[in-house]
């Protein structure tokens, strides 16, 4: 079909001449205003000239020609206005006007624009600042191709599947799921113990990085900016050491050189060939921002055994394959291994998958979604005191908006009036709460400890961007929609013309006065809501970081220290004992003892414990398992409950004896001495128990104590507990110095002290962020209820003021009248107490999950958090309570 002839449709063309016509009037009449107001005026008045000539012709005086021309136009200025209103240009004019209203009402009452400004500007900014978190975490999708398809898979027992959420998986069993399985279009898996020794012109360095198998990036879907990733050929005992780049490293390390691939770098004491470089948006939580990725080699003892599960998965949904049914497939690989190896699968298990982006995030989700809960409770209080404030203040303009009705103001432009007030308060709200949402956002990044940002590198990249620039614009319409339609739920008509009879002093008074107090009582339960929260995880803080971890954390410094690759050719841990007798000799040390890891390391797979005989029909469980030196309770001030420590002799000659935790004897010998009993710690001969010791801490402070065996220490590795004696500084490097003497080369990693390794435990961190960011909501919110009240107190008293006066004019004492003014204000504060409870313990039960060693119902909390709201509410109703008694009857009345 060919294009249309001009002048096809004739009838059309005329409807666009004129309605280019009256555009093009418009937009002269909008931006060359001056101009065309000119010309209007030289129009109206030729016409007026014409009709005095009219009227003169015909015999009437000048004066009567003039007021007949003018009688026959009509007023000039109210033709002039039609002409505008045909002109289509009005409703911008209006607009402008309205806008220069309202900044001429807002400096005229400043502190009202302040007050307004700086409550939306909170509320706002809390919240763009919690949601750039959430969307960084929660919103944003992973740096993956196609994330929802990612799962991690694991075998669990099937009375943990509902509260295990990521396992481990043992190298030789992946191969068999990895072939076996038909639900997945690849599956790869990285080594639970991140880091590397790199070789550099300076000496050793402890660098962060991670071992993957081979496919790993193709499995998320992540492909090399630089070179290639790992080949199947470069994964196991005899491939060639490889190694990958971060984008970081290859830009601080080799200067982005594109030449890079090739070069060798020494890991681990092994020479590695660089084979490529990741993309800079590449990360991965669980590596830690690691610098360096190698593929999973060599001979190590966990390759070779399906005992040592030391591996976690990552695996891709083949198309079409639910989360379901590839869990079944799984499940039936799973028991056809357990069949073919029952030695090393007694128990029976099934498969389960969990979402890669729900083990990534952790435990980060709740604690985000309460503080973003909380950032809104204090948007709510924000926009209860704003609304409060117009609300007084449109009672105040009554008489003005009853004039305006009076001289034909519509409701439509009043409304149009008070939707420019609103804006404009809204629009300074807003810029100033998003320059502070920006600070605030570099405020929490600095809560953030060097442990959580590499745990959860997606946080770094929170700020700015256009969904929080539309989140905010979402919260600064809904602000402004109830600014605007607030002042006019209560300016009928009726009222609007009782305002301008009797200036609103009525009926309009009494509705805002109880309007008012439904709004403080809402304003003062939510206060109590985040005051509740921030004392419940407040406490759950203190809890935590006072928690019996079973070491004396005092004065007790921690280091670790490891030997390069071919650096000792003795038995394992005579280096161990040779540093230890080299730091002891150093003046302030007391006490000094090493083990495999320190409490509070975690990161050691458990270990099968049988009884005596070492059937497995005797199996007791598994749980970990470590290795230390005589005198390493001693060190850490543990409390030896039976028996002794090992002694020298029997760590010399790694003799067969063992010490168990309380939990384990506890659990296992209950109502036995255990001092004597044999057992066999994974595989035979038997081991003899020669004490019991308190528990330690080996994992994660809010986790409960595990049974625990302690065995003679026989690693290369290592990491020394030395008690001093006060603080001095120059004690670390006087240590570095020592164990240098005793080995040049050997690597010094990791030193710092018990208390700081306690405080910066991920879990305290979490807490302390959480405790801190919900103290802060709470703060703001407690100082906006109070002031709420305070405002609604004094605005009752203000409405009331002809009241007392005639109460104290007959008779009434001061005492009647602070009772009179205290006792409403004790009704509001009691009815938003109560509301607070209740809603106090909805929100309590929802965050119990967040909480350590507090009921979510704490009787304390809630008691304590009540008595400062009520006792601050109450101070605060005193002073407009004193202005009320205070209150010459004479005067009140006159100026009634």
């Amino acid at each position: 079909m060919g294009a249309p002839v001009r002048g096809h449709f004739p009838d059309r063309e005329p409807r666009v001449r004129r309605w280019l016509g009256r555009l093009r009037l418009r937009a002269r009449s909008l931006f060359l205003s001056a101009r065309v107001e000119q010309e209007l005026d030289d129009e109206l008045r030729y016409h007026l000239d014409r009709e005095i000539e009219e009227g003169r012709a015909a015999g009437l005086a000048p004066d009567e020609a003039r007021i007949t021309a003018l009688r026959a136009l009509g007023a000039v200025s109210q033709s002039m206005e039609e002409c505008r209103d045909m002109r289509g240009v009005s409703f911008v004019e209006h607009r402008i006007q309205d806008l220069r209203f309202a900044l001429r009402q807002l400096r005229k009452h400043p502190a009202f624009a302040a007050t307004a400004v700086v409550m939306l500007a909170l509320g706002l900014s809390a919240n763009v600042a919690i949601f750039g978190f959430v969307d960084a975490a929660l919103v944003r999708p992973l740096p993956y191709e196609d994330p929802a398809r990612l799962v991690t898979a694991f075998a669990t027992r099937p009375e943990k599947a509902p509260v295990q959420v990521r396992g481990n998986v043992s190298y030789q069993d992946l191969l068999d799921w990895r072939e076996q399985s038909r639900s997945f279009s690849s599956i790869g898996a990285y080594d639970v113990r991140p880091g590397f020794t790199l070789m550099t012109p300076e000496g050793p360095l402890r660098v962060p990085g991670l071992s993957v198998t081979a496919g790993f990036f193709r499995t998320l879907g992540v492909t090399p900016v630089l070179g290639r990733e790992f080949q199947r050929d470069e994964e196991g005992p005899a491939a060639p050491p490889t190694v990958m780049l971060s984008y970081a490293t290859w830009q601080i390390r080799f200067g982005a050189r594109p030449d890079v691939l090739g070069s060798i770098l020494t890991l681990q004491g092994e020479p590695h060939v660089v084979i490529g470089v990741l993309p800079r948006e590449f990360h991965f939580t669980m590596a830690q921002q690691a610098a360096f990725w190698t593929a999973i080699r060599g001979r190590q003892y966990c390759w070779e055994h399906r005992g040592c599960r030391s591996l976690e998965t990552v695996a891709r949904l083949a198309p079409g394959v639910s989360p379901e049914a590839a869990a079944a497939n799984l499940t039936t690989v799973i028991r056809d291994v357990r069949g073919r190896y029952p030695d090393s699968h007694r128990d029976p298990e099934t498969a389960k998958l969990v979402p890669l982006r729900e083990v990534m995030l952790g435990d980060i989700r709740p604690v985000l979604l309460a503080l973003l809960s909380g950032a809104g409770l204090l948007l709510l209080i924000a926009c209860i005191n704003m609304v409060s404030l117009l609300l007084a203040r449109s009672d105040s303009r009554s008489r003005e908006i009853g004039l305006r009705s009076a001289l034909g103001a519509s409701l439509t432009r009043l409304v149009a009036q008070f939707a420019t007030e609103a804006l404009v308060l809204v629009a300074i709200g807003s810029a100033l709460g998003l320059v502070l949402a920006a600070l605030g956002m570099q405020s929490l990044g600095r809560l953030l400890t060097p442990d959580m940002i590499s745990r959860m590198p997606y946080l770094q990249g929170a700020g700015l961007n256009l969904r929080l620039l539309a989140f905010s614009g979402g919260i600064a319409l809904v602000a402004a929609l109830v600014l605007t339609l607030a002042p006019l739920a209560r300016l009928s008509m009726s009222e609007r013309l009782a305002g301008l009879r009797e200036g609103s002093r009525g009926t309009s008074g009494t509705t805002w006065r109880r309007f008012g107090a439904y709004l403080v009582m809402a304003e003062l339960g939510i206060a109590l809501v985040l005051l509740v929260s921030a004392g419940l995880l407040g406490k759950s803080f203190h809890r935590l970081l006072h928690v019996d971890v079973g070491i004396n954390a005092q004065d007790l410094t921690l280091v670790g220290v490891q030997p390069l690759a071919g650096q000792t050719s003795e038995r394992p841990g005579v280096l161990a004992r040779q540093v230890a007798e080299r730091v002891a000799s150093v003046p302030g040390v007391q006490a000094v003892g090493y083990a495999d890891l320190i409490p509070l390391s975690g990161g050691l797979a458990p270990t099968s414990v049988f009884r005596k005989d070492g059937s497995p029909d005797e199996h007791l469980d598994d749980y970990p398992v470590r290795r230390v030196s005589a005198g390493y309770f001693a060190a850490l001030q543990a409390r030896l409950l039976r028996g002794r420590e090992f002694t020298e002799e029997e760590v010399a000659s790694s003799r067969n004896v063992v010490i168990i935790n309380d939990t384990a004897a506890q659990r296992y010998l209950s109502g036995e001495d255990p001092i004597g009993k044999a057992i066999v710690i994974g595989a035979p001969p038997a081991r003899e128990i020669v004490g019991v010791v308190a528990d330690l801490k080996d994992g994660p402070l809010e986790t409960p104590a595990l049974p625990a065996a302690y065995l003679p220490f026989d690693q290369s590795g290592f990491a020394l507990v030395v008690r001093v004696s006060g603080q001095d500084p120059e004690l670390v490097p006087s240590l570095a110095r020592a164990i240098r003497e005793v080995r040049p080369g050997l690597l010094i990693d990791g030193q710092t002290t018990m208390a700081e390794r306690i405080d910066q435990q991920p879990s305290a961190s979490r807490h302390r962020s959480s405790a801190w960011l919900a103290g802060g909501f709470a703060a703001v919110a407690f100082v906006l209820s109070v002031v709420g009240l305070y405002g609604v107190v004094a605005y009752s008293v203000g409405q009331r003021s002809r009241e007392i006066a005639v109460r104290m004019a007959l008779g009434a004492q001061r005492r009647s009248v602070y009772r009179l003014v205290l006792g409403e204000a004790a009704r509001l504060v009691g009815a938003g107490t109560a509301l607070g409870i209740v809603c106090s313990l909805a929100a309590a039960h929802l965050m119990r999950r967040l909480l350590f060693g507090v009921q979510s119902g704490d009787a304390a909390t809630l008691a304590g958090a009540a008595a400062v709201l009520v006792v601050s509410a109450l101070l605060a109703s005193y002073v407009p309570a004193r202005r009320a008694a205070s209150v010459d009857p004479i005067e009140a009345l006159r100026a009634e």
